[in-house]
């Protein structure tokens, strides 16, 4: 065993003394409800528990994202996680109460566990086993647990970069990924669109414009554009599906004068959101020809999100988010499936999420290095059976500590 690979061994097997405590952590903030927009209380027992474990630095910015650092070398890392959560949805769909935090043959079980209140308790621990092996001394390393991510993705390090808030030259993310390492995944972007008709009495349609039926023939458009969208063969292909649909009319008894739909579009490499819109466009032009007067008005756009986070800052965004990834031979990604060789053992390709993450700000709008590792399971994310076993956090724990020791040293610049 070369010393290198002796050094990881000694990672692990440290931090797998902090896995229990690290362990109650997690069931601590899973007990606390932290929906996006409603992170204030989650935030402050991040804050507390980074004072007890003798961060170096702990602060709250005006956003409402807390960090922690460790270090003051020259060389910035950070480790974000997310801290708010979905819905429950319906209660009768879990099989344990989503905040009791339930640990059942070595898996933690409740709402956040996976996504990504694991990550979370595990970065923090991770930070806090740097600091005492006295690991990454060339390198200042932050863990950021972020805000509004579920609501608008990216939103948290839009505001971060672009205040200078922090200015890292690596970002891991540590949403779920079954502990393997990723590189990217599709970007998105939400659209609208709206017909707007002419209200007329039920009983005579003819004198209206029903913008209901000129919808329909919209959406059938919208939902052939999903089979001819390209595909990329690592990050997959492109997509699009109706997520929302409303009306309006005088009256129940009337010709429906407007109907507005949301869009869900996928993003794989090289689509932008230029492309996009004017892939709709064509489709509603082709779609409402004119039947008959008046003519039918049509308006897409992409929406802002401006909604303020659990601070009360507001700080909109146009939700278009492009998708990313680095390369196979990057030399951050090398250093990541090298890293995780030497703490987990086993050599393999690197991968990408299905979902999208904070990763379409960090490095699809502001270029940052990104790569992600994380405990659980993205195919338990916004799910009933929200969880993550136990073994993962330990395993975690030890990855970003030997990876902030490794990035310390390389010298490591992504292309």
């Amino acid at each position: 065993m070369s010393a290198h690979d002796q050094h990881g061994r000694e990672i692990r097997a440290a931090a797998e003394t902090l896995a229990p405590e690290s362990v109650a952590f997690l069931q601590d903030l899973i007990r606390i409800p932290s929906f996006s927009g409603q992170e204030g209380a989650v935030i402050q027992a991040i804050r507390d528990r980074m004072t007890t474990l003798g961060y170096d630095e702990v602060q709250i910015d005006d956003f409402g994202n807390v960090r922690g650092r460790i270090g003051q070398g020259p060389r910035l890392l950070a480790l974000d996680a997310h801290v708010d959560t979905v819905g429950v949805g319906d209660r009768h769909g879990w099989q344990v109460d989503p905040f009791a935090a339930h640990i059942a043959a070595g898996v933690v079980y409740g709402r956040g566990a996976a996504d990504q209140k694991a990550g979370m308790a595990a970065a923090v621990y991770a930070g806090h086993l740097i600091k005492r092996l006295r690991l990454a001394s060339n390198a200042t390393v932050w863990v950021v647990g972020s805000v509004l991510e579920e609501d608008c993705d990216g939103l948290c390090w839009h505001y971060l970069l672009n205040e200078r808030v922090l200015q890292p030259d690596l970002v891991i993310l540590t949403e779920p990924t079954e502990l393997h390492v990723y590189r990217g995944h599709r970007g998105r972007m939400e659209i609208t669109l709206e017909t707007r008709g002419v209200a007329a009495h039920g009983s005579a349609p003819e004198r209206g414009r029903n913008a209901i039926y000129d919808m329909a023939a919209i959406l059938a458009g919208i939902e052939a554009l999903n089979d001819r969208l390209p595909h990329d063969a690592f990050l997959g292909p492109g997509s699009i599906t109706v997520s929302e649909i409303r009306s309006t009319a005088p009256s129940l008894c009337a010709v429906a004068d407007s109907c507005r739909i949301h869009l869900d579009r996928r993003l794989t490499d090289g689509e932008t959101d230029t492309e996009a819109l004017a892939q709709i466009e064509a489709i509603a032009a082709t779609a409402l020809v004119p039947r008959a007067q008046p003519l039918p008005q049509v308006v897409i756009d992409v929406p802002v999100f401006d909604r303020p986070s659990w601070r009360g800052l507001s700080y909109p965004m146009r939700q278009y988010f492009p998708a990313w990834c680095l390369t196979p031979d990057d030399p951050v990604v090398q250093l990541a499936l090298e890293t995780r060789e030497t703490v987990l053992g086993g050599r393999e390709a690197a991968g990408r999420w299905g979902f999208s993450t904070n990763g379409v700000a960090t490095r699809g709008l502001h270029g940052i290095p990104t790569i992600g590792f994380g405990p659980g399971s993205e195919r338990h994310a916004h799910a009933a059976s929200d969880q993550c076993p136990l073994e993962h956090i330990g395993a975690a724990i030890a990855f970003y500590a030997a990876f902030a020791d490794h990035f310390a040293q390389a010298g490591t610049h992504s292309r």
